[in-house]
């Protein structure tokens, strides 16, 4: 028995979708707004507050292994319906609510080793999903891209543990643009239009990420982005990022001339 939370994005169904066709007994604990797995039968619909209420529904479940998957929408601290077990995680709650998104997920995941449920990587099901180091498009990155995407990736690596930035975009050597916790599509369509292809894309798990449940993602829809925006590349990291609709993408880099790097 394998138990799923599930937040709000592609990857979660992807992987439902998989667990159910290998056949494996699986629950969903629902951490989206709107119950988006409602539909399913093995679904339970649970404030993230109610740590006894989770724990008990593992424990029924007889379940020793959880994986989290999508994106935790992070309710205000002030609607959150505590039970007494997440009163008691409370000041521990408040202070990752306060660090940001991945220090919720951290914080989830330690209250769950604690009570001796361990979390799998969340590509677990789905290896296909991460890259190995190479070019996956006809069109490769110069010397000069190469030196840019170095560059890059040392600022990534210079950024604090709690910054919300897994991407930044670099024209010329320089970062024009960097995420926020709004997220890479928004950072996307912020750039200036140029009418060469100039920007590059460089999208990193976060410093100290949670690399079981947290690896940054992309898809068809950032490869469409990142046209729309006239970029020149997507650098990833290797068995590092999510890459959804791989085929599909790699034939719609091809076709605009944008390049797909894994480092």
């Amino acid at each position: 028995m394998i138990g799923l939370f599930l937040g709000s994005t592609d990857l979660s169904s992807h992987i439902l979708k998989t667990v159910k066709k290998n056949n494996k007994k699986y629950f969903i604990v629902d951490l989206t707004k709107n119950n988006l797995f409602k539909n399913d039968k093995n679904n339970y619909f649970i404030n993230i507050g109610k740590f006894g209420e989770i724990l008990s529904l593992i424990n029924k479940k007889k379940c020793k292994k959880v994986l989290f998957a999508g994106k935790i929408d992070k309710p205000k601290i002030s609607r959150l319906r505590m039970d007494f077990k997440g009163l008691y995680y409370l000041p521990r709650i408040i202070k990752a609510f306060n660090l940001g998104d991945a220090a919720i997920l951290k914080e989830l995941i330690k209250i769950l080793s604690e009570n001796k449920i361990s979390v799998i990587k969340l590509n677990y099901f789905n290896p296909e999903l991460t890259l190995q180091k190479g070019t996956y498009t006809k069109l490769k990155p110069s010397t000069n891209n190469m030196l840019e995407i170095k560059n890059g990736i040392n600022y990534l690596n210079k950024l604090s543990p709690h910054n919300h930035t897994q991407a930044i975009v670099t024209i010329d050597n320089k970062i024009v643009k960097k995420e926020t916790s709004s997220g890479t599509k928004k950072m996307i369509k912020k750039l200036k239009k140029y009418k060469i292809q100039k920007g590059i894309l460089i999208k990193f798990p976060k410093k100290k990420q949670d690399l079981r449940a947290d690896l940054p993602t992309i898809g068809y829809d950032t490869l469409k982005d990142c046209k729309k925006a006239n970029l020149k590349g997507i650098v990833l990291k290797s068995n590092q990022n999510i890459f959804l609709d791989q085929k599909k993408s790699i034939n719609y880099a091809n076709k605009n001339n944008i390049f797909i790097q894994v480092i």
